[in-house]
């Protein structure tokens, strides 16, 4: 898309990211009703900024920062074909941009940066009736694995 650009996060895009993971957190509240009231965090953002297993990417469209996710390399668990995976998270576009494939971009980053590791398998997880969310990463070549399950007692 003309105008957009997708690079690693610096230090000084930390406090837009964390107006983006509120943003994740508020659209992810109707699809689960185990979150915490109140003002919560997924992530520490500074830390996955630091981290040398990760690329923390944002997106840019005419200058402003409209989007962001990461990628983490992670060790499989042992019975898994593969040693390394990479997974993703704080995936978010700006509502008023969406539409516009910014998340295809984003994931198509981190997947290359993956590739210069050597890391071939990416997961990550989704709510089951977030279907745009959905739809958003099948487009983007994911496919849905296992749903997990759970239940109030």
């Amino acid at each position: 898309m003309q105008g957009m650009t997708v690079r690693p996060a610096r230090a000084h895009d930390l406090a837009a990211i964390e107006e983006f993971q509120q943003g994740i957190i508020e659209a992810e509240r109707p699809f689960d009703p185990t979150l915490g009231r109140g003002a919560i965090r997924y992530y520490d953002t500074a830390q996955l900024l630091a981290a040398d297993n990760v690329r923390l990417a944002v997106a840019e469209l005419d200058g402003a920062l409209v989007g962001c996710g990461f990628v983490r390399i992670e060790a499989a668990k042992p019975y898994l074909a593969h040693r390394l995976h990479g997974y993703l998270g704080l995936m978010y576009v700006d509502p008023s941009v969406r539409g516009r494939s910014i998340n295809a971009a984003i994931v198509d980053h981190l997947k290359e940066w993956c590739r210069t590791r050597n890391v071939l398998e990416l997961r990550l997880e989704v709510y089951h009736g977030n279907l745009a969310a959905r739809r958003a990463y099948e487009k983007s070549g994911f496919a849905p694995l296992l749903i997990e399950m759970r239940c109030s007692i």
